[in-house]
């Protein structure tokens, strides 16, 4: 009995191992290979399979999915002969379960090397400032060159990436240090034009201003020569225009001796006012002395003793002058104010008649008519009248 139970326990293993060995999970995106006696005889598909168990045995799992390796930095020469230090991280896939694994032991380490390699020959035909500007140029060779190496082991390659480029320390510092001095530089040309422009920008508006001003005062200038030159012409039209009024007005009196001698009556008294004119004797001669003076002044003058000729007068405009409206006078106020002046008139040709005595009689006024003369005569042609002789000092 113990016998049979230990059959029965042994046959059980049997069957379980059998199975185990039988039946086989491949898990997802994964493939098994399958080896019979040592060689290869299928690939196992993600899932369950069955192979002949003692006989068959899955040697390998090859992972199918895309895979990212890093590699430890390389050191790399530039044609420069600079040393550099160069991280590439790579992207492949295993797309061939069978090649990847026969075709070669291990194929990260191969990529490793492959890649490394392959950076050296390409950065080594680049100086420093391409290797540091040219990624693109280097990933694509790389690229190019592992695909096509690693075509035969099942491997596709999809990306190289360039990680970091480190050039040595004092490299560093040397291109800091150019940085700098490019970026000083740039910023010094920037300044340089700024201040150009604004001192080009500065000039043209001094100028604009300077010809703006030079404008303005030629302008000015103009129009004050313009008001000037009118202000002149009218002027000299005014005194023209006067002075052909009083000519006229002269022609039209008919002037004579007589009004010589009451224009000589009004300026003595001027004469007399001079601070030089300490004494002023007035002679007794008084009528000969102004009928001598005005036939000197008529003869000097070019005065006839009467005009004749034809007589044009000049419009002189009213004689009356002419009031605002609304201004209301008087006629008495009027008349009264004409009779001031001819008494005003008559007081100065009486304060300006010399006497040669006290009987002797007031000189004629023009314009008013001496008592007992014949108004039809010439006050001119009337002889003088004798004057009397000085009477005799007293005896003492």
């Amino acid at each position: 009995m113990p016998v049979v139970l230990v059959l029965l326990a042994l046959l059980l293993v049997f069957v379980i191992t059998v199975l185990a060995k039988t039946v086989r999970i491949v898990p997802q995106a994964r493939a098994g290979i399958v080896e019979r006696f040592g060689k290869y005889k299928q690939t196992l598909p993600a899932g369950l399979n069955i192979v002949v168990p003692f006989i068959d045995k899955v040697r390998y799992l090859i992972d199918l999915r895309e895979q990212v390796v890093s590699f430890p930095p390389s050191s790399v020469i530039t044609e420069d002969n600079l040393t550099v230090e160069i991280d590439t991280v790579i992207y492949f896939q295993v797309i061939d379960p069978v090649a990847a694994t026969y075709e070669i032991a291990n194929y990260i380490q191969a990529v490793e090397q492959i890649t490394m390699t392959t950076l050296r020959n390409i950065v080594g035909g680049m100086d420093l400032e391409q290797t540091l500007t040219s990624r693109e140029t280097i990933n694509s060779g790389l690229r190019g060159v592992l695909d096509e190496a690693t075509g035969k082991w099942g491997i596709r390659v999809g990306r190289v990436e360039i990680k970091s480029i480190d050039p040595p320390p004092s490299i560093k510092d040397t291109m800091e240090k150019q940085m700098r001095a490019d970026r000083d530089k740039r910023a010094a040309i920037l300044t340089a034009e700024g201040q150009r422009q604004s001192a080009i920008l500065t000039a043209e508006g001094q100028k604009q201003s300077a010809i703006l001003q030079a404008e303005g005062q030629r302008e000015s200038q103009i129009l004050s020569a313009q008001a000037d030159r009118e202000a002149a012409i009218l002027r000299a039209q005014g005194e023209g225009q006067a002075i052909q009024t009083v000519f006229q007005a002269i022609h039209d009196g008919q002037p004579d001796q007589s009004l010589l001698a009451y224009q000589y009556l009004q300026m003595m008294p001027k004469i007399a006012e001079g601070d030089a004119n300490k004494v002023w004797i007035i002679p007794s001669e008084f009528n000969e002395a102004l009928k001598g003076l005005g036939s000197t002044m008529n003869q000097l003058q070019g005065i006839p003793q009467e005009s004749d000729g034809p007589k044009t007068r000049v419009d002189m405009g009213p004689a009356e002058p002419q009031l605002p409206r609304g201004a209301n006078r008087d006629d008495g106020e009027l008349s009264e104010a004409n009779e001031a002046v001819q008494a005003a008139i008559r007081e100065a040709a009486t304060a300006a008649q010399p006497r040669s005595g006290s009987g002797s009689a007031p000189a004629a006024v023009p314009g008013t008519q001496v008592e007992g003369t014949d108004p039809s005569v010439d006050p001119v042609d009337v002889p003088p009248e004798q004057p009397e002789p000085p009477a005799a000092p007293p005896v003492s």
